[in-house]
């Protein structure tokens, strides 16, 4: 009856030395609880979201120190775990030293070789290129190894066979991608299936958390394990890991399947556990399927979005925050959210109206800070405004070359933008140096989405934790935190039932039901489809769907939207040339200098989803379409 530990270990990006500390310890542990072998995640040594970190040799020399301490630590246990394998001898592509992701078994103090393996490790076959991952930029793959040895992949693809109290074991060993492989050319999986007498599949990952990931790979790994009959075992990794722009969770749900595809353990998300399960537990019937939760989508986005605050605040020692509020939705989900990792004392919101803040989003700030209890205080921005003004047009502009004289004139428009910049660059620049923290970005992704929002104003800040999040997200998490959360409305029900509204202007007077330009029940949702299908929408397929009559059904919106809000098809195709130009101009300028984005989809901003600032365009069906639209209206 061997016993098997599943090592759901926070691993660390760039820290070797604690990741392999945390890893001797849970060896230990897994000694204590009588386990024959322990099993931890990907990369778990030196992390794996790290940039060009990968290009330091001294780095790499640590990390395989560091993997012999682990080996040599396999004493009475087996020890499967992920790190990176460097051959000296050989390079990459890009003349750089050759490293493998590669899975490592030890027993007895050293390496099993997997059977048909030329090294003591399995590979990585398949490299993901896509969203946050860039494994071929460092990694060399099976499938290069294998053309390198004029063999194939699957000649190389083999188990691991152990003997343990006398029992032979042989353990398929696959890492991350190579199990999600339907749209690659071969199946690392189905090609370690062919092999005879596998007992057991072991899945090390480092699988960062996105909505609705972990359905999609309990269906995917159920199917595995049901077709090869053979019980399956997932390890993942919790932490919080990053690649500059794009910051992101991972939860865990470590998992065993067992040879009927049925999930038989499941380890809760975002906790560091290492529970113990017997293989006999995992054959056909023999143990009851577990209760996995079923939660909503909005619990999913909380859980993450408290756990990746949580341990960012932690990684960067920052103690203290200072959120600017509006007395609108963003930054009362923005302030709850943060009231529940940080103590009252160490949250300070500031309200900094101006003549254009109407006495019920000022009252309903004075309410959120309240009913939070956090430190609080008013700057009314109206003086220095009009200061910032009068300096602006005053101060005469000289053009050296013939000593001609003029004044700047400010229009409406740059008076809104002065106003963000004051609250942000001056306002809580100040007060978060004062406080002794940081400030934050309250945006949602909608408006991150089109720019719709003022570089060095309420662009700012030291992290971004809503941009991942379509505006009906922010309102569903409202209610979760008040209903859920708090279990008592925290954010005011004025503040969720008030018309969106940066009140920089007249235009823009929330107390007459003027708001944001944005309609957001269908913008949300257009934009939705620029940014998050897998095949990503432009306004030629916007214009297909619009002309057919099936836009709302294909971009997920309520029906009746498009014709409310759009009586005719010129009306329609303003305003989607009017985002999609802000969405492929200006507003790339904004994001890429934006701060660091939390992410909870499946296409977040920053390294995830990669642009380039080359203008909006037009195909040409698009110029078509539009031109037999425009003869119909």
């Amino acid at each position: 009856m061997l016993k098997i530990a599943l090592g759901q270990i926070e691993v660390v990006p760039g820290h070797p030395d604690r990741n392999t500390q945390n890893i001797l310890d849970h060896i230990a542990a897994a000694k204590e609880a009588g386990a024959d072998i322990v099993i931890f995640p990907e990369m778990a040594v030196p992390g794996y979201l790290l940039g060009d970190t990968w290009e330091q040799t001294s780095f790499l020399r640590d990390c395989e120190s560091y993997g012999c301490d682990i080996i040599a630590a396999a004493q009475g246990i087996v020890v499967m775990f992920g790190n990176v394998a460097i051959d000296w001898d050989k390079k990459n592509n890009d003349g750089r030293v050759r490293k493998y992701n590669a899975f490592f078994t030890a027993q007895d103090g050293r390496l099993v070789q997997p059977d048909n393996m030329p090294y003591p490790y399995a590979i990585k076959t398949l490299m993901p290129n896509y969203r946050e991952f860039d494994d071929t930029r460092h990694f060399f793959s099976l499938q290069k190894l294998a053309r390198e040895l004029s063999t194939t992949p699957e000649s190389l693809i083999s188990p691991v066979t152990l003997t343990i109290r006398g029992q032979r074991c042989r353990i398929g060993c696959l890492i991350c991608e190579d199990a999600w492989s339907e749209n690659y050319e071969m199946s690392p999986f189905a090609m370690l299936a062919k092999q005879r007498g596998i007992n057991l599949y072991v899945n090390i990952s480092t699988s960062p958390y996105t909505l609705g990931k972990n359905e999609r790979r309990n269906k995917l790994f159920g199917a595995h394990a049901r077709r090869a009959g053979v019980p399956l075992v997932y390890v993942n990794c919790i932490g919080l890991q990053n690649n500059g722009k794009t910051i992101y969770t991972f939860d865990g749900s470590s998992t065993a399947y067992d040879a009927d595809g049925r999930i038989v353990l499941s380890v809760p998300q975002y906790e560091e556990q290492m529970p113990v399960i017997e293989l006999d537990a995992l054959q056909a019937g023999a143990s009851p399927a577990a209760a996995v939760p079923a939660e909503s989508e909005t619990a999913h986005i909380y859980e993450a979005l408290h756990y990746g605050i949580k341990h960012f605040l932690a990684d960067i020692h920052m103690r203290r925050v200072v959120i600017g509020i509006s007395g609108g939705i963003d930054s009362a989900v923005a302030a709850a959210l943060y009231a529940t990792i940080l103590p009252p004392e160490d949250l300070l919101l500031v309200n900094m109206p101006s003549v254009f803040n109407s006495e019920t989003t000022k009252g309903l700030s004075a309410q959120l800070a309240r009913n939070i209890g956090c430190e609080y205080m008013i700057v009314p921005i109206q003086e220095s405004v009009e200061h910032t003004e009068s300096q602006l047009q005053q101060a005469p502009m000289t053009l050296l070359q013939n000593g001609q004289e003029s004044h700047l004139e400010i229009s409406s428009f740059t008076l809104e933008n002065i106003q963000a910049r004051d609250r942000s660059s001056r306002v809580l620049a100040g007060a978060a140096a004062a406080f002794g923290g940081g400030f934050t970005c309250n945006a949602n992704k909608a408006e991150t989405t089109v720019g719709y929002s003022t570089l060095y104003g309420d662009q700012s800040g030291f992290l971004c934790a809503l941009a991942d999040l379509w505006k009906y997200q922010i309102y569903a998490l409202a209610h979760y935190l008040n209903d859920v959360v708090y279990g008592r409305e925290v954010i005011p029900q004025g503040i969720i039932d008030i018309v969106p509204s940066a009140e920089l202007s007249n235009a823009q007077n929330v107390d007459e039901g003027k708001g944001d330009p944005l309609k957001y029940p269908y913008h949300d949702f257009l934009f939705r489809a620029f940014v998050e299908r897998w095949q990503k929408a432009a306004p030629e397929d916007i214009l297909e769907w619009y002309a057919a009559g099936t836009l709302e059904e294909n971009i997920g919106c309520e029906p009746g939207l498009v014709k409310q809000y759009f009586p005719t098809a010129s009306d329609f195709i303003a305003d989607l040339e009017r985002w999609w130009n802000l969405f492929t101009g200006m507003a790339i300028a904004k994001r890429i200098q934006a701060p660091p984005i939390l992410a909870v989809s499946r296409r977040a901003y920053g390294f995830d989803h990669r642009e380039a600032q080359n203008g909006p365009y037009y195909t040409r069906r698009y110029r078509e379409l539009k031109a037999e639209l425009s003869k119909e209206a």
